[in-house]
């Protein structure tokens, strides 16, 4: 499915653009990477016009005379909110003064000399002892007439010496141990209390962001996300351009006829964002709000695509398996919707295979070759092969541009990759917490129109990975032709799998 831009929603949003050209503030903050609404609407007398917004904060505002306003412009800086920001911004400053303040060095310092001391006092003695018991053991050896009371004498005495020993320097220890975990207790306290407020803070905030839908109903954030999933809104949530739009245009009983968000300036580290693409609102903010506030709003907003309708090309079959070549838009196993997938057409070309038959997956949107299992041990034996990573795929796509001469022809590109929580189904680069994800490319050409054709062999198979290593600026940088998750819509997502290399499972 691709996400498609009214008309009248694009003239609205080059309005915007150039609007945001003027203003060099504006600009310059929109440069490192900024979301634009447009929301075309129509008043009472029929007359049409759009609204514009922005989302989070523009400048440090977050409200401008050219935009609606903010929902809840909780920024003003006599309000509570800044001035509970500041009390907890103090005690962040308090943590870390005390975190590194003299006295917890001095602190952590002394309990580390009291247990280096202890050790070598107690082990200094120990050794005493032991060359002390050695000569008494020499003396039992050499002297039939020994004393063996004195020498018994000696020894407990060094025993309870050693007992007293310990029992001073633990004391030691343990006063040092106390003074610095009272200043540690002083630290987390702090940090509780900091948390303690943060969480109020943030609750305060979801219930002033009170939002309304089209049948004229009001509800907080809180209720809204706790209907909707149970959980407690995401930092940010009401803050995006399609919730300020609609509030604005319902406080006004405007019309709303088409909506539509664009991305301004650079791409976030992680994510994959196009300058002047067009977005729809992400989900994990956004979904539970516009479910509510969309109630009653006979206009349907976003405008999607219907799958194409077409039947699997059988490449190869014989009685254990077949290699269908999937067309664009088909799901490769059933969804939630009763549409055609890979695996129902086997099942209606195979009615007496057994087995789950489907063996791997592709997008719903890419195209080409999917191998399908007719019998139970084929089928375990391709998936073995699959978790043995033997089999070698080869894709092949068009990007939407051309590669720059700075990025090799070929290579390979090394960026992990997780789910994007807040927008799923996007993913997203990450270094620190994102699963290993490798792609070897090669360029192999262009088409008639300059863009460059690539051939694409995934290592690993990550949920997206050929479109966010294209797309993504530490990939190559330019997105697959028609992919409207991470590059602009075409008429289909130029994405192909073909070539898929395996053992035939009767060769095993």
């Amino acid at each position: 499915m691709g996400y498609v831009v009214s008309p009248c929603c694009e003239l609205a949003a080059k309005e915007v653009q150039e609007e945001i050209r003027k203003h060099s503030d504006w600009l310059a903050e929109a440069e490192k990477g900024k979301m634009f609404g447009v929301l075309v609407v129509e008043d009472s007398e029929g007359q049409t016009g759009f609204l514009a917004a922005f989302s989070g904060q523009l400048c440090g505002r977050a409200d401008w005379d050219y935009f609606v306003p903010a929902i809840f412009d909780y920024l003003q800086p006599d309000g509570y909110f800044k001035q509970e920001e500041a009390q907890i911004s103090d005690i962040n400053h308090r943590v870390m003064a005390l975190e590194h303040s003299q006295e917890m060095k001095e602190a952590e310092d002394t309990l580390e000399t009291a247990r280096a001391t202890m050790t070598a006092a107690t082990g200094a003695y120990k050794a005493e002892m032991d060359a002390a018991k050695r000569r008494r053991d020499e003396i039992r050896i050499a002297n039939e007439k020994v004393d063996e009371g004195e020498l018994i004498r000696e020894s407990q005495f060094m025993k309870a010496e050693f007992r007293r020993l310990k029992k001073r320097h633990a004391e030691r220890v343990e006063a040092c141990e106390q003074r610095l975990k009272d200043l540690q207790n002083k630290v987390n306290e702090l940090r509780q209390e900091r948390h303690q407020r943060s969480d109020a803070l943030q609750r305060w905030l979801f219930e002033h962001f009170v939002m309304l839908n089209a049948k004229g109903e009001w509800r907080n954030l809180l209720d809204i996300f706790d209907d909707y999933n149970g959980l407690v809104p995401p930092s940010g949530a009401g803050e995006c351009c399609a919730p300020r739009l609609l509030q604005y245009a319902y406080r006004h009983q405007l019309r709303s006829l088409g909506i539509a968000e664009f991305w301004w300036g650079q791409s976030p580290v992680g994510e994959v964002r196009r300058h002047l693409a067009y977005y729809p609102a992400c989900r994990g903010k956004c979904l539970p709000i516009l479910t509510f506030m969309m109630q009653g709003l006979d206009v349907d907003s976003i405008h999607q695509e219907k799958p194409k309708e077409a039947t699997p090309d059988i490449i190869y079959e014989d009685d254990w398996l077949m290699v269908v070549n999937k067309p664009a838009g088909m799901l490769s196993v059933p969804g939630k919707m009763e549409a055609p997938s890979v695996w129902s057409f086997a099942r209606d070309h195979c009615p007496d295979a057994d087995g789950p038959m489907i063996v791997h997956r592709l997008d719903m949107a890419t195209s080409g070759l999917m191998v399908v299992a007719k019998t139970k041990e084929a089928h375990r034996k391709l998936q073995d092969q699959f978790l043995r990573r033997e089999v070698r795929k080869t894709y092949v796509a068009v990007l939407d541009g051309h590669v720059t001469e700075t990025i090799p022809t070929k290579g390979t590109i090394n960026l992990p990759m997780r789910p994007d929580l807040d927008d799923r189904p996007r993913q997203m680069v990450d270094f620190k917490h994102g699963k290993r994800a490798v792609t070897a490319y090669e360029i192999v050409g262009e088409d008639d129109h300059g863009r460059t054709i690539v051939q694409l062999h995934p290592l690993t198979g990550r949920t997206h990975q050929l479109r966010v290593h294209c797309a993504h600026q530490l990939g190559l940088n330019c997105p697959i032709l028609g992919d409207t998750l991470y590059g602009h819509p075409a008429d289909w997502l130029h994405l192909h799998a073909a070539k898929i290399t395996f053992l035939h499972p009767m060769m095993k």
